[in-house]
């Protein structure tokens, strides 16, 4: 039976037109799937779905998400994140699942405790030196009067511009000048960021995006070491919202705070002081 199935050029250029064809004729497409996305049941023949094709330099894994949830795109992965993205989908729409090289970057985790929740850290390409690591933290955060779901950023040491060898932290001057924009309260939500994108799929936070300096698909500013867990609450905020706000501070700013109302205090903090930028993310805005 034909499928509802949307499949980008970009999709169709990387698996080719015949086999476009087979998944919109039904041959090599499945009725019901998991979304990739929002992790709840979807009905490719009762309703529009996203084909979205992970891919590395040697593997290609098939996935499908509510059209709701996520464009139909090309997402590049590392190693450990198609893994992840293999054992939560299954062996529904996997093409293959040969090896890619792996990335071994410092990282560190924070523990969790309560609805804090922790992520892991990874150094961003072209913008932190080797000596600092980003702790990613990802919350609810009460903004007139709606939750949203936020990841806060912060450095473990100052971080200097590239080609430099000073001593300066220019974390939020380097952040500016991508777009972000200088908070002195969290009064309301920041405005959009286009280009950048939060990468949550398969029910986990993979990556924050940013367009690529030399054009083509965009490139990780950040990514998770192994795909990272998110509570159902935070996952069900960023489907309502299609954002992520991200919030970041330098070093020293911030902490890692416990909970999610100390964790908003130290970010009220960091505006007054003037330490802290904003945006507004897409999910997944490829």
């Amino acid at each position: 039976m034909p499928r509802m199935l949307d499949v980008s050029d970009e999709v169709r250029a990387e698996i080719g037109d015949e086999e476009a064809a087979r998944l919109l004729a039904g041959e090599s497409a499945p009725g019901s799937y998991d979304c990739t996305s929002c992790r709840t049941p979807g009905d490719s023949e009762q309703e529009r779905t996203s084909t979205v094709l992970f891919i590395g330099d040697e593997t290609a894994v098939l996935a499908f998400a509510h059209a709701t949830c996520l464009p139909s795109q090309v997402v590049q992965v590392t190693e450990e994140q198609l893994q992840g993205a293999v054992r939560s989908i299954g062996a529904v729409g996997a093409e293959s699942q040969q090896q890619m090289p792996q990335t071994h970057q410092p990282q560190y985790a924070q523990q969790p405790q309560h609805v804090q929740q922790p992520h892991q850290s990874q150094r961003p390409s072209n913008l932190v030196p080797e000596q600092a690591v980003l702790g990613v933290t990802s919350g609810l955060v009460l903004i007139q009067n709606e939750l949203h779901p936020a990841l806060v950023v912060e450095p473990t040491a100052p971080v200097a511009r590239p080609g430099t060898l000073g001593s300066g932290d220019d974390f939020l001057p380097l952040l500016i000048e991508q777009g972000f924009m200088p908070l002195t309260e969290l009064a309301a939500v920041p405005p959009v960021l286009h280009g950048w994108s939060v990468l949550l799929a398969a029910g986990q936070l993979h990556a924050v995006l940013q367009p690529n300096p030399n054009g083509g698909r965009p490139v990780a500013w950040w990514q998770a070491h192994q795909p990272l867990q998110v509570t159902d609450g935070w996952r069900a905020a960023a489907n309502k919202h299609q954002q992520v706000l991200m919030f970041a501070a330098p070093v020293g700013s911030i902490g890692r705070q416990p909970r999610e109302d100390l964790m908003r205090d130290a970010l009220d903090k960091a505006a007054a002081d003037g330490k802290l930028v904003a945006a507004a993310l897409p999910l997944a805005g490829i």
